[in-house]
């Protein structure tokens, strides 16, 4: 039976006083608490009013959260650019402006039917209940929303505990969502994160009885970690996307397009082009091309500083993610280099560490192949099996076909840059949650939704 408006109201405002507020001593902000377990019973609550809201209800909130995003993306972007040290401001803001345009809402949960002479059948999307979240730092408010619309549009709530370098962003996210929710006479605490998130925190949320779904977005081994709780998984891990390039391919625009998607937000986005396998016959002229778009081709005495610079014997120098190429360049004493340098080049075999190492900045290998068979295989060695995403610039279907199948990612970009995957500039919805690991690929709405069958039988079939 349908909820009328006063019901929702009533149960709104019963809520809200229940919770007053976000409930936190230690943050003015909506839905920040300084208690992971005070954070899961809040949102527990807020999610008993969502699953019981009429889905235009849902779609409302879905809607100011839309604006609010856009009315607030140059503060996002300045905000996360300034806490993480990471990215640009300009790119930042166009993520956001995608994400509050193309992030899938209720129009994502489809209820499917069966009707023949024994009855009806409908299989039908609903919440799993809390979801808890496990958010980056490379993408924090961009996944924080676009995370919240899919999870309430499906009737649940979510807790993020956000990633440690990216707090003030997330929780500034938060905050603007539950806003959003007020307004338009919805619950607080629709989603909710932490003041001060921890490995302390994570460990609550991974095992609460109230958390049935964990989405996690980020490295290795934070979605090992999700997939050891026992609980169920949604894994966004790490891809180290091949561009492949054949002598098939305009090579002018596969340089452009190359050079645009690598250099995207300082090459943060996972999809982003991390090396380039480049057939023989063409190598010279895509060089040339990239060159003529701002690259800088590096020779090895730079290439050996960079090297050393980026990676450490712990890893990743955090120092160099997001950073663009001009800073990276004199990082290791090369200032002298056009003002327009977006991009850092280099020759190398495919086990080099700068090509195999995912490094999420606009440093790009080149990796020679003799012909398209011998780079596919590259390729599919450089993805190193995370079946996350991969990029080729070819006009021979073959090849294309060829490519996709034995890759076997997520995504798989043809003849253009890699944003075009999430939308920009290219068909489809966003996400910036791409559970590879997991199955589940491009992730919306109805992903976080359980299936349920209702059955009549020998009625209401009146064919």
């Amino acid at each position: 039976m349908a909820i009328n408006e006063s019901e929702i109201s009533a149960i709104v405002k019963e809520v809200v006083a229940r919770m007053q507020g976000n409930g936190s001593a230690e943050s003015k902000q909506l839905g920040v608490f300084a208690d992971m377990n005070d954070a899961i019973a809040a949102a527990k609550e807020a999610q008993k009013v969502m699953q019981q809201m009429p889905m235009d209800f849902r779609e409302k909130i879905i809607s100011v959260i839309r604006r609010k995003t856009k009315e607030n993306a140059e503060i996002l972007a300045k905000m996360a650019v300034e806490e993480t040290g990471m990215g640009n401001v300009g790119d930042k803001i166009l993520k956001h402006h995608l994400v509050a345009e193309k992030t899938p809402g209720t129009e994502d949960i489809q209820t499917t039917a069966w009707s023949g002479d024994r009855g009806l059948t409908l299989v039908e999307m609903g919440p799993f209940g809390v979801i808890g979240a496990i958010t980056p730092c490379t993408n924090p408010s961009e996944t924080v929303i676009c995370n919240t619309i899919g999870m309430i549009a499906g009737g649940n709530t979510v807790v993020f505990n956000p990633h440690p370098a990216a707090i003030k962003t997330s929780n500034f996210a938060v905050n603007m969502i539950n806003e959003a929710s007020l307004e338009v006479g919805g619950p607080v605490n629709i989603a909710c994160s932490m003041v001060k998130p921890t490995m302390e925190t994570s460990k609550i949320m991974l095992a609460h009885k109230d958390i049935p779904l964990i989405a996690a977005t980020g490295g290795p081994g934070v979605v090992t970690t999700v997939l050891s709780s026992g609980k169920r998984g949604i894994g966004a891990g790490a891809g180290n996307p091949p561009a492949v390039v054949d002598e098939t391919a305009d090579i002018a625009k596969a340089a452009l397009d190359i050079v645009n998607g690598c250099t995207f937000d300082n090459n943060l986005p996972c999809i982003a082009e991390k090396e380039v396998v480049a057939v023989d016959k063409i190598a010279d002229e895509l060089i040339y091309h990239m060159i003529e778009n701002g690259c800088y081709m590096a020779s090895k005495e730079v290439v050996d500083k960079l090297s050393t610079t980026v990676i450490t014997p712990k890893g990743l120098n955090r120092k160099c993610v997001g950073r663009d190429a001009k800073t990276l360049l004199k990082m290791v004493g090369v200032e002298n280099v056009p003002e327009n340098t977006r991009c850092i080049i280099f020759e190398g075999p495919k086990e080099h560490p700068l090509i195999a190492e995912e490094l999420m900045m606009p440093i790009l290998g080149i990796v020679r192949a003799k012909d398209i068979d011998d780079a596919i295989e590259q390729a599919v060695w450089l993805e190193h099996g995370n079946r996350h995403s991969a990029h080729i610039h070819s006009k021979n279907v073959d090849n294309i076909t060829k490519y996709g199948k034995a890759i076997d990612t997520a995504i798989l970009v043809k003849n253009a840059p890699s944003y075009a995957a999430l939308g920009f500039g290219g068909e489809g919805y966003c996400t910036f949650t791409i559970a590879s690991r997991t199955g589940e690929g491009l992730t919306s709405a109805s992903t976080f939704t359980k299936r349920r069958r209702c059955v009549m039988s020998d009625s209401l079939c009146i064919r």
